[in-house]
């Protein structure tokens, strides 16, 4: 029998970050956490002077420097372990160094993907009262969407499946090709946590804060919970999923 292949792809550092959480948590080794500047431009991460590397062992090196304190702050918080679950941003800075800076075009791809079944294109039939509110949160993004990118996408009541214009999908991917890998990482987090490429797209553009595109992307899951109470384990894994749309957020403005 054949060994089986390792994962590959956008969320191959996921899973491998998910296996490590699984296992005995490493103890805290160093004291002090510093950033500093490469040759090539790009910021490192140091733990007592020694660069930091990702689990593949390349060099965990961040596009600015205010990217890299944010990723050094997560390493300053860790108190006696060190806890994968409480480092969102190096999490996906591994992403893009591990995997996302080889596979661009494909991870672009899977981005444009998400468009052509957009959370913001399929609006519900009624309440009335959700109706309204998906259409007060959604409709300025779907006309940001056509004035700014010229993506002009159709929208349906219910889950029946529509296939978007070809040329608001081509809109979509001229967006996302200048992005780079960390850039890009940040993008396909978001868009995979909102089910929204566009929201993604938004805060990229600074036409919603990450704030404003959690809220647009979760009304149908607050309206559910007005009409029938929280529920503490969903509470507790949004509460989990908005750490790492924050660091998404981060990401997508690294430069």
């Amino acid at each position: 029998m054949s060994k089986p292949e390792p994962p590959r792809g956008p969320d191959a550092e996921r899973i491998r970050e998910q296996a490590a959480m699984r296992a005995p948590l490493p103890k805290r080794f160093y004291k002090d956490v510093t950033s500093k500047p490469q040759d090539n431009g790009s910021w490192a991460v140091l733990l007592d002077g020694r660069a930091v590397k990702t689990p593949g062992k390349r060099q965990l090196a961040l596009p600015s420097e205010k990217l890299a304190e944010a990723v050094a702050e997560e390493w300053r918080a860790q108190k006696t372990v060190i806890d994968p679950g409480t480092m969102p941003l190096t999490r996906i800075a591994n992403t893009a160094i591990e995997a996302v800076v080889d596979q661009m075009d494909d991870v672009a791809a899977d981005i444009v993907a998400f468009a052509g079944s957009d959370l913001l294109c399929y609006r519900a039939a009624g309440p009335e009262a959700l109706a309204a509110r998906q259409s007060a949160a959604w409709d300025p993004i779907i006309a940001w969407a056509s004035s700014d990118l010229g993506a002009r996408f159709v929208l349906a009541q219910g889950m029946m499946p529509i296939e978007q214009p070809i040329q608001a999908l081509e809109r979509i991917a001229e967006a996302v090709r200048p992005l780079d890998a960390f850039q890009l990482s940040g993008l396909h987090v978001a868009t995979t946590l909102t089910g929204s490429a566009l929201l993604a797209l938004a805060v990229h553009k600074g036409r919603l804060t990450a704030a404003e595109a959690w809220a647009a992307a979760h009304v149908d899951e607050d309206y559910q919970i007005e009409q029938w109470g929280p529920d503490e384990e969903a509470a507790d894994r949004r509460a989990y999923r908005w750490q790492e749309m924050q660091a998404a957020a981060l990401m997508l403005g690294n430069k």
